[in-house]
């Protein structure tokens, strides 16, 4: 059933953008955490292993089929581990940088850093990505972006 509402285009924009929102949510918590903790990988660890259960529980409840051992060992080895490092270090410095910076300045500063990442990876098809070549209108957005969050972080 969710996969047939998947499908349309508006509810997928308003599922990212409710996505966007819970991880500006978690970030704000976590945030606290880290504060509370004195360091934010502590708070790293302590969101990953409460994801890990929560993800636990979905897969139990939603998954209907699992991949077979010979479809696992055909995923290369750095698949296993590199998406959580970066993540890691990713939701790390969230923690670290958002008590000091503040919510939408860091939420900003990620959000660009992540599309200026994509427009790239986007562009040259990286990690079997599909092709999508930078146009104006593309590095359009991305300036009308940057000047936007410069908007929003000039004090």
């Amino acid at each position: 059933m969710l996969y047939v509402c998947v499908m349309n285009p508006y509810l997928l924009t308003l599922l990212a953008f409710i996505g966007g929102v819970f991880l500006a949510l978690q970030g704000s918590l976590n945030a606290q955490l880290s504060v509370l903790l004195k360091h934010p990988l502590l708070a790293s660890l302590v969101a990953f292993c409460s994801s890990t259960f929560f993800a636990f529980l979905m897969v139990i409840f939603t998954v209907k089929s699992y991949p077979t051992n010979i479809e696992i060992r055909q995923i290369p080895i750095y698949l296993w581990f590199a998406g959580g490092l970066f993540s890691l270090l990713g939701i790390s410095l969230y923690y670290y940088t958002i008590p000091k910076l503040g919510l939408a300045s860091m939420i900003s500063f990620g959000l660009c850093g992540q599309l200026c990442f994509a427009i790239i990876a986007g562009h040259f098809g990286w990690f079997n990505l599909p092709l999508e070549p930078i146009s104006f209108r593309r590095f359009s957005g991305l300036i009308a972006l940057v000047i936007g969050i410069l908007l929003i972080n000039l004090k």
